[in-house]
């Protein structure tokens, strides 16, 4: 896969653009990269345009030690469009990803031909969770990556899928030991800080898919598909934890694939 870069001033976006049609933008997850996706780009690909970007402070994506948000990951994602001159798209997050999807298609809704989030949920944290995302900053500064990494990654996998994706488990450790440990705390902070954002399922009127894992250990089911709203499509992955881009790549991209089919109109131009 080809892989550019976007740079406006200091800031540099990676991204890899793959295949012709209507264009899917997939967002990875926490102390992840575009490469969480190399299962599911090519499933998407034969039908679709897919860009899978890096986001700011992971992969090949500039680092900065200045605080920032989710709302600014959005923003990377629209200037990534404006430069390939992608007039919308469906966006779809996973995890932290997710956060930034639901920023964008509330901040860019006439951008938005559909969005979705893949274990994420629109919930701001509680005390409690931005208590361990304080931790957790606390902890990549003083221990740096490779340990925090080594906890965090089988978490992020079903239990049962531990022994039988273990290339797959070692596959994501990689990708977050090189995230920057500037770029772990700031997306720790950016996390924290989120707001609530329920209101923007409730009222969108927009096609939504959310997508989310029987034994994710991450974010409860009951946080993924707390909102109700007709426009929203919801999909259980059995026997998939929090990464089911890795752990089940074919049945969610057959979901991602079905759902726009049935779901999002596209222009007739394009």
């Amino acid at each position: 896969m080809n892989y550019y870069e976007l740079t406006r001033g200091e800031k540099e976006i990676g991204y890899i653009d793959e295949g012709v049609g209507d264009t899917i933008i997939l967002l990875h997850g926490f102390c992840g990269s575009h490469e969480y996706f190399k299962y599911l780009v090519p499933i998407l690909a034969e039908k679709h345009r897919v860009v899978a970007l890096d986001l700011r402070g992971h992969g090949g994506s500039s680092t900065s030690d200045e605080p920032y948000f989710v709302e600014d990951m959005a923003d990377d994602v629209r200037d990534v469009m404006n430069d390939l001159k992608i007039d919308h798209a469906s966006l779809f997050g996973h995890s932290l990803g997710g956060y930034a999807v639901l920023a964008f298609a509330e901040k860019y809704p006439e951008m938005t031909a559909s969005f979705g989030l893949l274990h994420s949920t629109p919930f701001p944290d509680s005390e409690e969770g931005k208590a361990k995302r304080q931790h957790n900053i606390e902890r990549v500064e003083k221990e740096g990556i490779h340990s925090f990494i080594n906890d965090l990654i089988p978490n992020l996998f079903a239990k049962e899928n531990l022994e039988v994706l273990s290339e797959e488990i070692q596959f994501a450790k990689q990708i977050g030991y090189h995230t920057p440990q500037a770029g772990a705390k700031e997306a720790l902070n950016a996390m924290k800080n989120r707001p609530d954002r329920r209101h923007v399922l409730e009222n969108t009127r927009i096609p939504v898919l959310i997508a989310a894992g029987r034994s994710d250990q991450i974010v409860p089911m009951e946080q993924s598909f707390a909102v109700k709203n007709p426009m929203i499509k919801e999909a259980v992955l059995e026997g998939a934890g929090h990464m089911g881009m890795l752990e089940k790549p074919d049945e969610i991209g057959n979901i991602i694939l079905q759902f726009i089919e049935e779901h999002v109109k596209v222009n007739a131009d394009e």
